[in-house]
């Protein structure tokens, strides 16, 4: 929990030092394993680690790092103390320090993605109902804060399912393309190839890209070259966290500016103790888009920071630049889980007034129908169209106006709605 961040305990146990503790455990597991099994190391070695540490170990570990600059180099002597025989005399051997770091980062934003993925398929359905409900909701559209002509509610809730969309496409990429870091000292596997012909191996080579793969395979990362110095994998996840935020803080920023009493048109759901002022009984406040929001604006320099970082990089291992990254994902990733639950959260409750809609764009009518005027006066009486459908008369098109109002103006919305939604369902692979 923080004072600092409402929410932050929604997250969990996702990304966490304990999370990230295990992480790192689960990667030398996976190492060893796959050293026996491409017969680097003997059988023996072979064992389970998991049960080895707990979250308890977290505070001794991490007052430890400062020593070697990360907590990699007192988890593998925890370790060796805690084991016996050949699991102790193999534990780690042909990795470094950066390999166990990436790969256990890895790890952990991996559980985030999913999270924040599942999120989304829940914000998707419910923007798909709200979409369908609300496709007749006539409200004024405004541009640059000021009315402009009317669309419908259900128009803008598929306009915020078209983001979510975009995002969920971007975050799926970078989940998929995750891969497991493992090169040794300084990216050439050396270490794993000697200790390979040492073995005896026929081909030493064959027999390290082999662990690497099965490492990855274990841990259900992709298999690839060493990254020690291309961060391309980490950019790309935040990215598409960023992305994800900016959809969530655009839907949150209209949902505050519409829930003004002035506008009243919006309104969040209720929950014990929501939106209260310590100091003003009367106000009812949209906290969940006002936290919403806070994330939209945070996020962006988390991931600038990690860009500034990988474009640091120097030499086969980095200094500094590798370091600021940990903490700084871990911020992103967290926070992102937070979003996207208060997101989830707002659009499963989101309370929509279609009368109040409905009369503020009625009493707007005369501004909202003036580019249809304009058109109306443009055409005039016109001949027929190539398609043969007569082109309406300037006063035809007035009386249709004043039968129809409103919805004369509504052009394209129901298709656009119908569009976005089939898009959706095709994202999903389900029924929204």
């Amino acid at each position: 929990m923080s004072l600092l961040w409402p929410g932050e305990e929604r997250a969990g146990d996702l990304f966490s030092e304990g999370a990230y503790l295990a992480a790192m455990v689960r990667v030398e597991e996976a190492w060893l394993a796959a050293a026996v099994s491409s017969g680097i190391a003997p059988e023996e070695a072979r064992t389970p680690l998991a049960d080895l540490v707990s979250a308890d170990d977290v505070p001794v570990l991490a007052e430890g790092a400062e020593g070697g600059g990360n907590p990699v180099i007192g988890l593998v002597k925890l370790l060796r103390g805690r084991l016996d025989g050949e699991a102790a005399r193999w534990l780690h051997k042909g990795l470094t320090s950066q390999d166990v770091v990436d790969t256990a980062l890895v790890l952990c934003l991996r559980d985030v993605l999913d999270r924040v993925e599942g999120e989304l398929a829940s914000q998707a359905a419910a923007l798909v109902g709200l979409a369908r409900e609300h496709r007749a909701t006539v409200m004024a559209g405004r541009t640059l804060t000021q009315h402009a002509v009317p669309i419908t509610f259900g128009l803008k809730a598929a306009t915020w399912l078209s983001g979510l969309t975009d995002a969920v496409e971007g975050l799926r990429h970078a989940r998929t393309s995750l891969p497991a870091q493992v090169g040794g000292a300084a990216g050439t596997l050396a270490a794993v190839v000697e200790l390979a012909r040492l073995r005896g191996l026929a081909d030493p080579v064959a027999a390290a890209q082999a662990a690497v793969s099965a490492t990855a395979n274990a841990l259900d990362l992709v298999p690839r070259t060493p990254w020690h110095t291309n961060r391309a994998p980490l950019t790309a996840a935040a990215d598409a966290l960023v992305t994800t935020a900016d959809t969530w803080g655009r839907i949150a920023t209209d949902v505050t500016l519409m829930t003004r009493p002035e506008i009243g048109e919006l309104s969040e759901p209720a929950g014990a103790g929501r939106g209260g002022s310590s100091t003003m009984p009367h106000k009812s406040n949209p906290v969940l888009s006002v936290l919403i929001r806070r994330h939209a604006l945070a996020a962006p320099s988390l991931a600038s920071t990690l860009h500034t970082a990988a474009a640091s990089y120097v030499d086969e291992r980095p200094d500094g630049a590798w370091h600021v990254e940990w903490e700084t994902l871990q911020t992103l990733a967290r926070r992102s889980a937070v979003a996207a639950s208060q997101t989830s959260e707002l659009l499963a409750g989101l309370r929509v007034d279609a009368a109040r809609m409905r009369a503020t764009a009625e009493a707007a009518g005369a501004d909202l129908l003036a580019e249809q005027r304009s058109l109306t006066e443009f055409v005039g009486d016109g001949p027929s169209t190539s398609s043969g459908h007569r082109v309406l008369s300037g006063s035809e098109a007035a009386s249709g106006l004043a039968a129809n109002s409103l919805e004369f103006s509504l052009g394209a919305a129901d298709a656009l709605i119908d569009t976005t939604i089939a898009r959706a369902h095709e994202t999903w692979k389900t029924e929204l």
